[in-house]
């Protein structure tokens, strides 16, 4: 666990040196146009991550399935 943190602590570290080098050479209007394309990068990786989970036959999908079958009883 705490090798994990380490690692975590390191990683963002990293990033906030490279984004301070990087916004200081190449410019703040570049600089915000990576960072939004991470961003929109990041978003759609959730995304995939998040729709594969509910996918058909899935255990989520049946638990979501099994909840709105009961609501719909219950709203008769």
């Amino acid at each position: 666990m705490g090798k994990a943190i380490a690692f975590l602590v390191a990683l963002i570290a990293g990033v906030v040196v490279v984004g301070w080098v990087v916004s200081s050479l190449i410019g703040p209007a570049l600089f915000y146009l990576i960072v939004g394309a991470l961003a929109i990068a990041g978003g759609y990786y959730v995304y995939t991550k998040v729709k594969k989970e509910i996918a058909p036959g899935t255990r989520t999908q049946r638990r979501i399935e099994a909840a709105a079958k009961t609501y719909r009883m219950r709203n008769r």
